[in-house]
């Protein structure tokens, strides 16, 4: 067996396997290189959506930088084989700046980039990413940073916007009217999970989401904070005390908000309560279209 100097680099290399590359007979000029993707016959089906998924990247959410987790894809004609996959990451890019702004505006270009590099009729992008905000507690306003999870949806076909949405999943406290009727004093309550995904029109007001968080909160037993001190606590307790919350009664409130709301045109709810006393949860679910 030979030996190898295992003071260098390359010697350890080889003594561990490594061999020399073999003169290959294929080329390693880009352009005599076989294409496969861009082949054209019948391929029996067109494709609604090829792409990728799990693409981890950095985004921008109004005034903090987060992490978007993507899905991007674009249709493919019956009568070819494949799309080139590198394109997509080219397309995103191209948009970059220190981040990309996770908007409407800028997924629309996004996918117009993509769209036209493919040569294909339409594209799409989920992308989810966690919105940070300024959060104020209710009687000392003290700030800091709260969150709700959002997903963005879009669809551009022929470098036009036939479908956008938004979901945005917030936590809220929900006290049970139940147990208030019930008991002689006190009531159990629980943290509530509220998810909302909006079908939205093209023009936006530039606080959209916070309407649409307000919607989903406001109509809760109560907010959640980050920040609470004593004179907030009271204030949060009793709050919740005076608004008690069925999933049921919930789920209606922010329904009536969000139809209000003139950019939404349809929108699907669930609200479901993580319950305190006992070991299912408690959940409604509605969608409406206008």
């Amino acid at each position: 067996m030979k030996e190898y100097n295992l003071k260098t680099r390359e010697g350890r290399w080889r003594h561990f396997g490594s061999v020399d590359p073999i003169k290959g007979t294929k080329p390693t000029e880009k352009e005599l290189m076989m294409d496969l993707q861009s082949s054209k016959k019948d391929f029996l089906f067109e494709i609604d959506h090829v792409g990728i998924k799990n693409l981890t990247y950095p985004v921008r959410i109004g005034d903090f930088q987060t992490v978007g987790h993507f899905s991007l894809s674009t249709h493919l004609a019956k009568d070819e084989k494949g799309i080139n996959m590198s394109r997509i990451l080219e397309s995103v890019e191209s948009h970059y700046e220190n981040g990309l702004t996770l908007d409407f505006d800028t997924l629309k270009k996004v996918l117009i980039t993509l769209q036209t590099a493919m040569k294909q009729k339409n594209a799409s992008v989920e992308v989810e990413g966690v919105w940070f905000f300024d959060r104020y507690s209710p009687i000392t306003n003290l700030k800091a940073v709260g969150h709700a999870d959002t997903t963005f949806e879009m669809t551009v076909a022929d470098e036009k916007v036939i479908s956008q949405s938004l979901t945005i999943k917030a936590q809220v406290t929900t006290l049970c009217p139940c147990s208030k009727e019930i008991s002689e004093y006190s009531a159990h309550n629980q943290r509530g999970v509220v998810t909302v995904k909006a079908d939205l029109t093209e023009e936006l007001p530039a606080d959209y989401k916070e309407q649409m968080l307000e919607a989903m909160e406001i109509n809760a037993s109560s907010m959640l904070y980050p920040i609470l001190k004593r004179t907030d606590e009271k204030s949060v307790t009793e709050r919740a005390y005076e608004n008690p919350r069925f999933v049921e009664d919930l789920l209606r409130l922010i329904a009536a908000d969000l139809v209000e709301l003139p950019f939404i045109t349809g929108f699907e709810i669930e609200c479901r309560n993580e319950e305190s006393i006992h070991q299912h949860d408690a959940f409604a679910r509605l969608k409406y279209s206008k």
